[in-house]
């Protein structure tokens, strides 16, 4: 049973919902203060632009923001209030360098509700005569708002009465207060300015304002953004105190703003919920679109995920999440994955690298004293000096004036140089030549390989030479010649003696095939073909004691195979892409184990874990030439040739997540990706303002390497997509996308009709294979026991997939299940169907296979407005609602689903997924708890690992002692604002431990850790290794 979870935050919120501008941390700093979600940022205004000063986490969710200042002070003090009403005014105590609450409380009211458009500061009471009010009704068909109201005089009489609602503005949607004196009447195709003196109207384009923004402190200019990301100047023009006219001017294009802060100085701050939010310049004058806003920076918004899937490119170890992000204009795809962290701690300006290699001064020496950089006419040699500084030094008995094709240490103190011309040998105490051989005449040396005993030339004219090195002497020991040219070699030692190979590793050109040759007779034992694209690098390689056969392709692919050394079997053949690019390998040592870089337009660090090869990007975008470097003052570390730079990176593989942003310019709906095809399928639409708003909506299939898009279809008229899926049919070997659709008509409350289409994909291009007709709406579809299932509406609809007479094939209905509001999620296991309802929660059905019918098993008594549902296992169902609770339940023996688990987070779940974001080891404790990752309506990321009960029990007990130690900024409660709560009931968290407090123990003092520790009755670095050990599974 998995009843007991760990909810950690992976990726914070993203999506900015308030902003405000003042002297917050200095009476003359000027600072900015962003919202997301339940944490706050304060930025500081720097002739460099917006400077992080601190990240704030809160024990709530922000529903407003403003900043103040009493009449006293020098400094703005900061009102937050949370959705839940608990409220707080905080001041930044600039000696501490620390928030202080300087008052907090609770403005909650049992009989009343929340307001439609969220909370707001000023409160407005609309007043009525009578005082005993029975009830009140608003009035159909009346031109203007009316209300009826049933009241009771003080005889105990009744009475009706009417009352007409005036309005400016029908389609108001802000208020603005103008500190000229009166207020602005921001409307939908209208903005009023009134005062108790005069009334002034401007007519804009249809449109919905978001966000408005005040330029001056007299009021006079206002900057505010609509839907479509349009950004205007609204200017009141005034004389004498008394307001004249409106005007409004377009100045350039934003991302859909939520909230905008004017800075000063014409810089200004553009927040988002739907696309990144920007920090902006205006200028005097327009650039060639017209436009007179420049952006300065992006600050990526990954909210609001509406869809997600978990992809294992080429099943290397390492889920990545593919989110449908952004709406509108601003929607995009991201593409969120960790990444172990390459840190420079040297770098040097080289342009034309075409190698590198390090050297040891002896071969005793346990650190890299040489480091040679080679160039197409020239090689270049740096080394340690005595103050531990990399300089320029000649190697007297190499050629510094041509390329060098491979440098070695070798055995006796002596140094390996390979050119075209020639092999010399060095020595590396009096950097003297010792013996030199030469390439035979007319055929150069083209590619090379060597050790510490050997080297390995394959010249022109298909020639394969083997050289042995011995105390002050190159000798030749074998020379074939093969039917083909050589494009890479290996003899990289994998057997017992670590200096010499048995065994040589040949790439070919022509036939594209691997070869392995015994040395030192260079007789075949094995040939593998693998394809048309040629080897660019081949590695033999030892790691957890199993050899492996690397091969890396030109484009960008990547061979592996178990070698048995005895037999030269090559076994579990495996392809995966690292890229596009050609792939250079390296083998290096890190911690004593043996790990390889795969240097390309994607490097990636390949290790094991288990015995099982596990592959990490790096965060560098480009690798073209690597080696291993380990010095004194740069101890295990990688120097790496770039287009234009030599670095020396250290490697921490503490991971750094990466996002990549794939824009759309249309709101992305659905995501599903299929491995058979590579590909990736995703439902959009795409907004259309002429005339009013129309939606056109597509499928779109993508390559998912590039992300490119490969061939769209367009739905009719008043169609969009609602699900999408990739499955395989019983008794059909092909694998196909299907995707339910729904038409949406202006007339019909819910829709009556929709589509399930069934696509192939052939050379890259989307083929309709069928297209089946469904009375509602397809809001969900799973592959199911080799069917299709689907719910539709308030049904639950099994299909078979039947093949007709002229071998085509259709969709045919088998059983349904009806009894639901609106089945919006389904998810499978087994015979199991688990269904999230509108309204009622989560119910339990099962598919009975010699009746060939679906029945109900048990049901949630609770109504839970469901946003994602998942099944942990067998047993434990979790689900979202929209007020943003997770709750586990699980089977009972009564005919019921009975809640286990309760848990508040702050934010609305669009969608819950199995699968992990990290490599799992098998070292570490927590590592291979099964995890499921959800994505929010604010862009966060989260994982939920499923723990056992004993170790549960101890991070819930340090949960409780961390609350002591880790105060709630404004005084907020931590077990209020975890405590599940919905319109009905509260209730605290159970079987849910808080892993954002938890993993607060990092930030902790020493001395508090110790006092945590000693609570806890356990010693504090063991405390330390187990809390570290959490953060594995994110």
């Amino acid at each position: 049973m998995r009843a007991w979870n760990y909810v950690v935050t992976a990726h914070k919120p993203t999506a900015v919902s308030h902003s405000c501008v003042g002297n917050f941390t200095a009476p003359h700093q000027l600072n900015l203060i962003v919202a997301k979600c339940n944490h706050i940022e304060i930025y500081m205004l720097t002739p460099h632009g917006l400077q992080l000063m601190l990240d704030v986490p809160l024990y709530g969710t922000v529903a407003t923001l403003e900043l103040y200042r009493s009449r006293s002070e020098t400094q703005d003090f900061l009102f937050i209030g949370m959705e839940r009403y608990r409220y707080c005014v905080l001041q930044w105590d600039g000696r501490k360098s620390e928030l202080l609450t300087r008052s907090e409380g609770d403005a909650s009211e049992f009989l009343g509700r929340p307001t439609d458009n969220g909370q707001v500061i000023q409160a407005l009471n609309i007043r009525l005569e009578e005082l005993v009010v029975l009830d009140i009704k608003f009035l159909y068909r009346c031109e203007n708002p009316t209300v009826v109201v049933l009241y009771q005089d003080n005889k105990d009489a009744r009475h009706v009465k009417t009352y007409e609602i005036e309005l400016e503005d029908k389609n108001a949607r802000l208020l603005i207060p103008v500190p000229l004196g009166g207020v602005i009447i921001v409307g939908e195709d209208t903005i009023v300015y009134c005062s108790s003196e005069t009334t002034k109207s401007l007519s804009i384009k249809q449109s919905i304002i978001r966000a408005v923004g005040r330029v001056d402190q007299c009021g006079s200019r206002y900057l505010y953004g609509d839907n479509t990301g349009a950004l205007h100047l609204l200017t009141i023009t005034h004389e004498s105190g008394r307001v004249t006219g409106l005007k409004s001017h377009f100045i350039g294009e934003t991302s859909i703003a939520s909230t905008i802060s004017y800075v000063g100085s014409g810089f200004f701050y553009v927040g988002s919920q739907f696309g990144d939010s920007q920090l902006l310049k205006l200028n005097t004058q327009a650039d060639a679109r017209g436009s007179f806003v420049e952006i300065l920076e992006q600050y990526i918004n990954t909210g609001p995920i509406v869809d997600l899937c978990v992809v294992d490119f080429g099943r290397r170890g390492q889920g990545q999440v593919i989110t449908c992000s952004g709406a509108h204009k601003d929607g995009s795809i991201r593409i969120i994955r960790n990444e172990i962290v390459i840190t420079d701690q040297a770098s040097l300006q080289l342009h034309g690298m075409k190698g590198l290699w390090s050297l040891k001064c002896s071969s005793n020496d346990p650190y890299d004293i040489f480091l040679v950089v080679t160039f197409i006419n020239e090689t270049r040699f740096l080394a340690i000096n005595k103050e531990n500084k990399l300089v320029e030094t000649p190697i007297e008995g190499f050629n510094s004036e041509t390329q060098t094709l491979v440098c070695e240490s070798a055995i006796h103190n002596q140094l390996i140089q390979v050119t075209a011309q020639s092999v010399r040998l060095v020595s590396s105490t009096s950097r003297d030549l010792l013996d030199q051989w030469f390439a035979p005449t007319g055929f150069p040396v083209n590619v090379a390989a060597a050790n510490a005993c050997q080297v390995l030339l394959a010249t022109g004219g298909f020639h394969l030479i083997y050289l042995e090195i011995t105390n002050s002497k190159l000798v030749e020991v074998k020379h074939v010649e093969l039917e083909h040219a050589i494009s890479c070699l290996d003899i990289n030692p994998i057997g017992e003696n670590l200096q010499y190979s048995s065994l040589a590793a040949v790439g070919m050109w022509t036939d594209t095939s691997v070869r392995i040759f015994s040395l030192p007779g260079i007789e075949l034992i094995r040939k593998e073909n693998l394809g048309e694209v040629v080897h660019r690098s081949v590695l033999l390689c030892t790691i957890e004691e199993v050899s492996y056969l690397f091969c890396a392709l030109g484009d960008g692919h990547l061979f592996s195979f178990v070698l048995n050394i005895s037999t030269c079997e090559l076994s579990d053949r495996s392809r995966v892409s690292l890229g596009t690019q050609p792939i250079s390998l390296c083998k290096f040592l890190s911690h004593d184990k043996a790990h390889v870089l795969a240097a390309s337009d994607r490097p990636t660090i390949i290790c094991s874990s288990d015995k099982k090869l596990l592959y990490s990007y790096v965060n560098l975008k480009e690798m073209n030439h690597v080696c291993p470097f380990n010095t004194v003052i740069f101890p295990e570390s990688i120097a790496i040739a770039k287009e234009a730079e030599l670095s020396i990176g250290a490697i921490n593989y503490s991971r750094k997540r990466h996002i990549h942003t794939i824009p759309l310019n249309e709101h992305a709906r659905r995501i599903c990706h299929q491995e058979q095809s590579q590909t990736l399928a995703l439902c959009s639409f795409k907004n259309k303002y002429m005339h009013g708003v129309s939606e056109t909506h597509f499928v779109r299939l993508l390559d998912h390497q590039t992300f490119g898009i490969l061939s769209t279809h367009s739905l009719d008229a008043f169609e969009c997509g609602c699900s999408i899926i990739s499955c395989s049919f019983s008794d059909d070997d092909n694998f196909y996308y299907c995707v339910g659709t729904a038409y949406v008509l202006p007339m019909e409350d819910e829709p009556t009709k929709g589509r399930i289409l069934v696509f192939l994909v052939k050379e890259g291009k989307l083929q309709l294979i069928k297209a089946k007709e469904t009375k509602g709406a397809v809001y969900s579809l799973k592959s199911f026991n080799g069917k299709l299932l689907a719910a539709i509406n308030q049904k639950i609809r099994l299909y078979k997939w039947v093949q007709r007479n002229d071998m085509s094939h259709v969709l045919q209905f088998e059983c349904a299940h009806d009894g639901h509001v609106l089945s919006l999620y389904t998810q499978t296991r087994g015979d199991f169907i688990l269904v999230g309802d509108l309204m009622r929660s989560l119910s339990l059905l099962i598919y009975k296979h010699e009746e060939g019918t679906i029945e109900e098993v048990a049901r949630d008594l609770n109504t839970n407005w469901i946003t994602a549902v998942e099944m942990l296992d067998d047993d434990i169902y979790i689900g979202a609602d929209n007020c943003c609770n997770l709750f586990t339940v699980c089977k009972s023996p009564y005919g019921f689903l009975e809640p286990v688990g309760e848990y508040h987070l702050g934010d609305v779940v669009n969608r819950l997924h199995h699968g992990s974001l990290v490599m799992h080891h098998a070292d570490s404790g927590t590592g291979q708890f099964p995890s499921v990752i959800f994505g929010t309506v604010n862009g966060a990321i989260g994982v939920i690992a499923s723990l056992p009960y004993d170790l549960y029990a101890f991070l819930e007990k340090l949960q409780s002692v961390l609350v002591n130690f880790v105060k709630g900024v404004g005084n907020l409660s931590h077990a209020e604002w975890r405590s599940f709560c919905n319109a009905r009931r509260t209730s605290s968290a159970r079987n849910f431990v808080d892993g954002d407090l938890i993993e607060s123990f990092f930030s902790l003092s020493p001395s508090q850790m110790v006092e945590v520790a000693c609570a806890m009755g356990v010693p504090p670095i063991e405390l330390y290794k187990k809390v570290q050990e959490l953060i594995n599974p994110h």
